[in-house]
């Protein structure tokens, strides 16, 4: 897997100070997609196992109060394997941080894939569903169309169906 960008404290994707994490690769092709570059799945540099390494040493900065780890693209999902790895080291060593996810896949889809859903299992919000340019609003908090949701994974998992983290 390669990566398009990582982004140290960002503000914009997801609550309080994070870092970001940007895939490369996608499928999906969104007409209107603001990171087009990052479809190539050969775009950006190799995520290795130093990388992951400073990751979860970013994550656990004494002096500065991160929130958590946001996993955006490309689509994070085409890499599950990667991340799962990724994801569960977070939640092992990265006491207290969350991890937010934007997906093109909705939720319900990422349920029947097994591998998917084990990465979704660590994870503590979903952003999900393709972006689609007639539905765009610039109004909407942490998604790009109306028809994304932003999505309480803990939740939804717990009452097998999907619940919103807002509206």
């Amino acid at each position: 897997m390669n990566y398009a960008d990582y982004k140290k404290f960002d503000f914009l994707n997801g609550t309080g100070i994070r870092h970001s994490l940007f895939v490369s690769g996608c499928h999906f092709h969104c007409k209107g997609c603001w990171n087009a570059v990052a479809w190539n799945p050969r775009f950006g540099e190799p995520y290795t196992d130093k990388f992951e390494d400073q990751i979860i040493a970013d994550l656990n900065q004494p002096d500065v109060r991160v929130q958590g780890l946001s996993l955006l693209g490309g689509e994070p999902f085409d890499h599950p394997t990667t991340l799962t790895h990724l994801v569960k080291r977070v939640n092992r060593e990265c006491q207290g941080k969350d991890i937010w996810c934007w997906t093109g896949f909705r939720f319900e889809h990422l349920l029947e894939d097994p591998e998917r859903r084990e990465m979704l299992n660590h994870l503590d919000v979903l952003v999900d569903g393709q972006f689609d340019i007639a539905k765009r609003n610039l109004k909407l908090k942490f998604r790009g169309s109306s028809n994304q949701r932003v999505i309480d994974v803990k939740k939804s998992l717990e009452n097998k169906k999907v619940v919103l983290l807002f509206r």
